[in-house]
């Protein structure tokens, strides 16, 4: 899609990008983050042209999924300046022989806190359990995002326990 200009950048985020850093856990679906090209003369954004492209090459519908190989995916137009740094600072890597790009650690863990839902703060708890964020890095994304008022209220509550 991207070789035909249906997207622009894009990386995968969620739990499935969070598998890439740590032990992998249950997950429905693929969140992956796009840009897409919007035409100038509108500010609306559609996601028809993902859909009809994956739909002429055999993808199907399912809710608000559309099912690649089996997998329900889910594309998510980046929204703020979080999603459009996470897309440009994406790692890098290769799955079964196919170039892709993954969310840096620091930024699914950003985005999981803006979120704010449960499955979210858990996500956080590994991450951070696990050793593999830069606490330098994490900071500075979420100085720009505005989110360090809310790490700090994560902290209070999920962090202090286990100090």
């Amino acid at each position: 899609m991207q070789a035909d200009g249906v997207i622009g950048k894009y990386a995968i985020g969620g739990a499935v990008g969070a598998i890439y850093y740590l032990e992998p856990s249950a997950t429905l679906d693929v969140d992956i983050f796009i840009s897409l090209k919007t035409p100038s003369d509108s500010s609306l954004v559609t996601l028809s042209p993902i859909y009809d492209y994956l739909i002429s090459h055999g993808c199907k519908v399912e809710k608000e999924y559309i099912v690649i190989e089996g997998w329900p995916v889910q594309f998510l137009p980046v929204g703020d300046a979080l999603d459009e740094e996470a897309l440009a600072q994406a790692v890098e890597t290769e799955v079964e022989g196919v170039r892709t790009w993954v969310m840096s650690a620091e930024h699914l863990v950003a985005i999981a806190l803006r979120t704010g839902r449960a499955k979210d703060f858990t996500r956080i708890l590994q991450f951070v359990e696990s050793g593999v964020i830069d606490p330098n890095k994490l900071d500075q994304i979420l100085e720009r995002s505005g989110l360090l008022a809310k790490w700090e209220q994560f902290g209070d509550k999920y962090l202090k326990e286990t100090e």
